[in-house]
């Protein structure tokens, strides 16, 4: 934690002075992080949560299911202190630790907005759904050829020697599949498809005429191990943090990569207030942060700055910085700066019985699922509304729990429970948002935290293009279930608020023109080019596949471009 001898008052000194400042220890924060420590640089990370040390820290990961007081569920109390974290799927007595103070850290809903947020080292990176997927030229090409938004700055050919090496680096394990619109990458030995899921599999192949792929998920999950870490034991409880370091994570990864250097130093309890801009050099000199512990202010100055607090946090920062000179914050000069948030909709899906398998089961716990990349709007596919969607999901066997013991009685029934039960598949799927003008984020400043600063304010609704697909997603689901002989399909559509994906994109997006975006094309905010920005904010479009990936591949090169006009005197 920071002392009281580096108070704001006090004139810079060493000990306040760094190469670089990294603002988040999630997957971006510590990716900027390790690469700017390795190539040299004396790094700050603030993390505005509390630490979290790997093993240490992981406080449930070894508990047995019956050493949890409420066996996995959660109380009153925090049900009524949590009702974001409980709208979904998120709410478990293994993780609420995990989730933001509600209390402490509100947020205001013009329209539904489902924001689950983790303030401690290393941020969601622990508790991500590590689906890891490369984009393709028909995602960085779409908004030019649709005309939707603004040209992505970069196309697939900058990107892809940065998923390279990623890839090698975080460990990605998947399948070769030689699809164009999903590339393949550097990866590990897949998991396998169970035998429900090979079959449909194959069923769907030949169905759709080779133009549908049901494939192993690509996953930040080891298969083998890398150097310092050991391959993933399959317990499936990821979430909780992983004791061997088997999944990608800031703990587990990047974080000790940039300890390992001695260039980094790690501040947690560090709430990074605003960028200290200075008008003459047209550049951030340093960062304001307020001790979330002690109230305090502190200063801390450096030559650059990696902006990595969250898509939403990250605007924030921006928002709260150079008023003076912008009244909307350092980068609103375009006027993009909070616009076109996007996700990816989900919470709608299809699934079913299989039969015929009975004398069939698995071994073990797979952390991962099947992946069904997308298939509309490509080649001769045409629909009534733009971009696509891809499904997760699994086949399985029901189990001893598929029943409730106060309902029946008897030996008869205690022994069937012993045999596993029928299996079923099913699917959810991922839709692309477009990047709307109108779906923003803005300072609610009637409203303030538990440290008095302004909360956001989140104005963003799906809109006709998404619901069209919404219709499409099911329907689609349900025919590729049928066709593969599955019975009793059943769809099911939850609605969505946008923030539930867990995949918040844009508020400061990349382009082409000072004019139109907040970034260029390394991430650079125009008005102040010794800041980068490279979370979730920095996107200009979403796809639809999880975009963890491409955070860390735009991190990665923007590091390396730092470091370059660094060198060159031109930062």
């Amino acid at each position: 934690m920071p002392n009281d001898s580096l108070h704001i008052n006090n004139k810079a000194t060493t000990q306040n002075t760094y190469d670089a400042i990294v603002i988040g220890s999630g997957i971006s924060g510590g990716w900027a992080a390790k690469e700017l420590t390795e190539k040299g640089l004396k790094v700050l990370m603030l993390e505005r949560g509390k630490q979290h040390e790997h093993i240490k820290d992981y406080a449930t990961a070894n508990k047995d299911p019956w050493q949890f007081e409420h066996r996995g569920r959660t109380t009153a109390e925090q049900r009524k202190k949590y009702p974001v974290i409980h709208r979904g799927w998120a709410a478990s007595e293994a993780v609420m630790d995990a989730w933001v103070n509600e209390e402490d850290c509100p947020y205001t809903e013009i329209k539904p907005f489902t924001w689950w947020r983790s303030y401690r080292m290393g941020g969601r990176s622990v508790l991500w759904g590590r689906q890891s997927y490369r984009w393709s030229d028909l995602d960085f090409e779409a908004n030019a050829k649709e005309g939707v938004g603004v040209d992505w700055p970069i196309r697939y050919k900058d990107i892809a020697p940065w998923y390279d090496y990623v890839e090698k680096f975080a460990g990605i394990s998947g399948s070769l599949e030689g699809l164009s619109h999903l590339p393949d990458g550097q990866f590990l030995p897949p998991m396998d498809l169970n035998c429900v899921e090979k079959d449909v599999a194959a069923r769907i192949k030949t169905e759709y005429k080779g133009a549908r792929h049901l494939i192993i998920g690509r996953v930040a999950n080891l298969t083998a191990p890398i150097p310092g870490r050991t391959q993933c034991q399959f317990r499936n409880r990821c979430w909780e943090g992983c004791p061997f370091g088997g999944y990608f994570s800031t703990q587990s990864s990047t974080l000790p990569a940039a300890m390992k250097t001695g260039n980094l130093t790690v501040r947690p309890d560090a709430i990074v207030t605003r960028l200290l801009y200075d008008k003459d050099s047209k550049k951030v000199k340093g960062v304001e942060v307020l001790d979330a512990v002690n109230n305090k202010t502190y200063v801390y100055h450096a030559k650059i700055v990696f902006l990595n607090a969250s898509a939403l946090n990250s605007a924030w920062v921006l928002f709260n910085t150079a008023t003076d000179i912008w009244p909307g914050g350092l980068g609103s000069s375009s006027g993009e700066l909070g616009h076109n948030v996007m996700d990816h909709h989900y919470n709608l899906g299809a699934s079913g019985q299989v039969e015929g398998y009975e004398d069939k089961y698995y071994y073990g716990r797979r952390a991962n699922g099947f992946y069904i990349p997308r298939f509309v709007n490509i080649g001769s596919d045409k629909r009534d509304y733009l971009r696509g969607f891809g499904y997760q999901g699994g086949a399985s066997r029901a189990g001893w729990s598929r029943s409730v013991a106060e309902l029946e009685i008897g030996a008869g029934f205690k022994e069937a429970l012993t045999e596993p039960g029928g299996w079923s598949i099913g699917a959810t799927g991922f839709g692309e948002i477009l990047p709307y003008h109108e779906n923003k984020i803005m300072l609610d400043a009637n409203r303030k935290d538990k440290w008095g600063l302004p909360v956001l304010a989140m104005d963003c609704e799906l809109r006709e293009n998404e619901l069209k697909m919404r219709k499409d997603i099911v329907a689609e689901m349900k025919a590729m279930l049928e066709a593969s002989g599955v019975k009793q399909v059943n769809t099911w559509d939850q609605g969505h608020a946008i923030g539930h994906g867990i995949h918040e994109m844009g508020t400061a997006r990349m382009g082409r023109d000072p004019k139109t975006s907040v970034l260029n094309g390394h991430n650079q905010v125009w008005d102040a080019q010794n800041v980068f920005v490279t979370d979730g904010a920095c996107m200009v479009s979403s796809a639809c596949q999880n975009p963890s990936l491409t955070y860390m591949a735009l991190t990665a090169r923007a590091a390396n471009y730092a470091v370059d006009e660094l060198k060159k005197g031109n930062l």
